[in-house]
């Protein structure tokens, strides 16, 4: 755990969880940049010095609300992809988590906000320290379920990290546009190019699904 993830109150404390969920409110609302600690403290019904006792800076702050929200959303992913027999399943529900989310997965922050944490770790170390922690996540379970498919001869023999690498690097600018609500890049068709470019990186079979209208809504990996 990184320095900036360091707390002296407990992360189980029912306060210090409202807390967050009202950070992530006051930050998909309004981005970073406009969010006060004031802000998030209103939204909670509390004092802003009881929100700083608990994450000592705004900066600290926005890192430990989409720890929350990446918590929330590997729980979720872990649960989905555990059902599922192959490696290829996995991948696909993993991509289709990232560009196609479901209302079940009980999230309201969206991509935005891991906009907002890119911006702010350009000039902010402290922010990008968890930036970093935060990607090499989402690379490693990439590449774990690479290299399960390689195992179980499903994938063909590549170097995993590398293509964890260019998968990862391919949704993250999907979901940039995804976030933005491009009219081109759709959330289906982010969807349907991820799965075309992994199935032919890693030589397994998948057919692209026709094209049906779908109501966007908000997105969150």
């Amino acid at each position: 755990m990184s320095a900036i993830a360091a707390s002296t109150t407990d992360e189980t404390d029912p306060r210090r969880l409202q807390i967050l969920r009202a950070a992530l409110d006051v930050i998909a609302d309004r981005g970073y940049g406009d969010t006060r600690i004031a802000d998030v403290a209103e939204r909670v019904g509390v004092s802003p010095a009881l929100v700083m006792y608990y994450f000592k800076s705004k900066d600290r702050l926005l890192a430990e609300a989409i720890r929350y929200a990446e918590d929330l959303w590997y729980a979720e992913g872990t649960r989905r992809i555990e059902k599922i027999p192959t490696a290829a399943g996995r991948l696909e529900e993993l991509i289709r988590l990232t560009c196609l989310p479901q209302q079940d997965v009980g999230l309201s922050e969206s991509w935005s906000l891991w906009i907002d944490l890119w911006a702010q770790s350009v000039r902010r170390p402290e922010v990008g320290t968890v930036r970093q922690e935060f990607d090499e996540h989402w690379r490693q379970t990439v590449r774990a379920v690479v290299e399960d498919g390689q195992r179980a001869g499903e994938f063909a023999d590549l170097d995993a990290e590398e293509a964890a690498i260019a998968l990862c690097a391919l949704l993250d600018g999907l979901s940039i546009q995804i976030a933005l609500r491009d009219p081109v890049v759709t959330e289906e068709r982010a969807f349907a190019n991820a799965m075309s470019f992994a199935s032919a990186m890693l030589g397994f079979s998948w057919e692209r699904p026709a094209a049906k209208r779908r109501r966007r809504r908000p997105a969150g990996r």
